[in-house]
């Protein structure tokens, strides 16, 4: 059975967004689930009514993080210390600024830490094409691939069939797609943490005010580097299939 799930994202409620379901779903199963984020999302929505200034922005945000953590089970979180960068006035966003060769390294000493038995991250389009979240996937897929017992690496947002949605990592098919239906509470509580987010979470939703009516309720995972044809078969992909998940035909 997987023990320590390694959850690392580019910002505070990446986690939450793309995978909540399944990290709720890993810790009730008696995985040890630690999260990480880059940066405090220093550079992003502060709410419709500004919830705090932008020089608070970041404190705020971590401690909407470590809210979402409790509320999905972890026993563990860390920030990287990278900062995020404003957004533009347009919506264009940008990556943190960072030495990837130390970012890389610091990837494995938090993998060799935490003995990460599986990490989990961005897809390889940066879900919808953040390159903050490009630059972790790279950095993560880098650190993996340096390692000598390396753990598995899976990516969130992966391609699902006949599903057309902005975030899917269109270069990664997913190899299980899970429906999180019965982790939707903790999802929805870990959704209700990130407080400065929830304008961007409601936005071109009518009449919708609650985080469960926005929480995805279908999650799709992709095992990364030296994969054989077909749906993988580890610790990681047994728990995903005890949970319900299943294959798409393309993997077969």
């Amino acid at each position: 059975m997987t023990s320590n799930i390694l959850a690392i994202g580019a910002h505070p409620d990446d986690e939450t967004v793309m995978a909540g379901g399944t990290l709720a779903m890993l810790a009730h199963s008696g995985a040890r689930l630690h999260i990480v984020s880059a940066t405090r999302g220093e550079g992003g929505d502060m709410g419709e009514s500004p919830i705090c200034t932008r020089e608070e922005l970041g404190a705020v945000r971590s401690a909407e993080l470590r809210c979402a953590a409790e509320a999905l089970g972890a026993v563990g979180l860390e920030f990287l210390g990278y900062v995020d960068p404003v957004c533009m006035v347009d919506g264009e966003v940008f990556a943190f600024e960072a030495d990837f060769d130390v970012l890389v390294r610091q990837i494995r000493e938090l993998i060799r830490r935490t003995q990460a038995d599986v990490v989990i991250s961005h897809g390889t389009d940066g879900d919808y094409g953040h390159p903050a979240h490009k630059l972790l996937n790279r950095a993560v897929r880098e650190a993996v691939s340096r390692m000598q017992h390396a753990p598995f690496f899976y990516t969130w947002a992966a391609r699902m069939p006949e599903v057309e949605d902005r975030t899917q990592n269109e270069s990664d098919p997913a190899h299980f797609v899970l429906d999180v239906s019965r982790w939707l509470d903790r999802k929805a509580a870990a959704l209700d943490c990130h407080k400065t987010q929830h304008f961007l979470f409601l936005r071109r939703r009518e009449n919708v005010t609650q985080m469960i009516d926005v929480a995805r309720k279908t999650e799709a995972f992709r095992r990364q580097i030296s994969m054989a044809d077909g749906a993988p078969h580890d610790a990681f992909a047994d728990l995903l299939r005890a949970a319900g998940a299943w294959t798409p035909n393309w993997t077969r």
